[in-house]
């Protein structure tokens, strides 16, 4: 039994003729009797009398006839969702974000998916990177949007590169700090509390390498959180200094260190190796690439 068969009897049950369910159908009168007869052969008693030029449903095929309407009405809407799920205009998309991709992407990408597909369940977990890495490893996660150097490196796993932001220390406007004359140097921010989100060891290495053994976040910050927002409000309302990417915190003042800093954030696209991507994936790398960018 198959779909084509029936639909071949939902035609025939319209119509009530085999010519012309033939020509609606685009197959020759001949093919639709031998595949309304093996159908019938398959269950195992007649669907049609051929009452002269016409064929009626026999009482066992009008019984038939409600079943394969629905079947093939059920067909229809898996197709129909299968289309959508292609195109991205319905299903579940579940993202992991490290804390510098949450603070640029979060809002922008449910804005998005709010006013141009609306239907899309998306879920945004924000976390640590080992942590989503092992949501993404337990499929309970589609794909990360994380600092790519924070991503142990794993036969499991693939990144995809997605761009690079460049980091700064920044601080409220009418800080202290602003109002100084001269070079500014790492040692003048030690006078306040610096806050940041947890770094890679490539971050730490470049503080080191520019600002010596003080630079180095293990021992330099004093306030560490993992959602920059988070440490955005407390750097506005008080005198502390943020250490971060510099397009997460566009109502903060940059300060320009001698010598600069030079770190970026490398963000990179996570997913499991040889799993099929999710049909919204290429909606997001588009938007992802809209918005990284200082």
């Amino acid at each position: 039994m198959t779909l084509v068969q029936l639909r071949h009897l939902l035609s025939l049950a319209e119509t009530g003729s085999f010519s012309r369910s033939a020509e609606a159908l685009f197959i020759t009168q001949p093919a639709l009797s031998r595949s309304i007869r093996s159908l019938e052969a398959e269950l195992g008693q007649p669907l049609l009398d051929r009452i002269g030029w016409r064929s009626e449903l026999t009482a066992f095929g009008r019984e038939m006839l409600v079943r394969a309407q629905r079947l093939v009405a059920e067909a229809d809407e898996l197709r129909a969702v299968a289309q959508r799920l292609r195109t991205g205009a319905t299903g579940h998309l579940k993202l992991g974000l490290g804390s510098g991709p949450a603070a640029i992407l979060a809002v922008p990408l449910m804005r998005h998916m709010a006013l141009n597909f609306p239907a899309v369940h998306l879920e945004l977990t924000v976390g640590a990177s080992a942590v989503l890495e092992e949501g993404l490893r337990q499929r309970r996660l589609d794909a990360l949007l994380v600092d790519a150097r924070s991503v142990i490196p794993s036969t499991d796993l693939q990144v995809e590169p997605l761009g690079e932001l460049r980091g700064a220390f920044m601080c409220r406007p009418g800080h202290p700090l602003t109002q100084r004359k001269g070079p500014l140097r790492f040692k003048d921010l030690l006078a306040y509390p610096i806050a940041s989100i947890p770094l890679s060891d490539e971050v730490a290495r470049v503080l080191v390498e520019r600002y010596g053994p003080q630079a180095h976040p293990g021992q330099c910050v004093t306030l560490r959180c993992e959602e920059i927002p988070t440490l955005v409000d407390v750097v506005r309302e008080t005198d502390a200094v943020l250490l971060s990417i510099r397009a997460a915190a566009p109502g903060l003042q940059e300060l320009a260190l001698t010598p600069s800093m030079n770190a970026t954030a490398r963000f990179g696209l996570a997913t499991l190796t040889g799993r099929s991507a999710v049909p919204l994936m290429s909606e997001v790398r588009a938007l992802v690439d809209q918005l990284l960018h200082d």
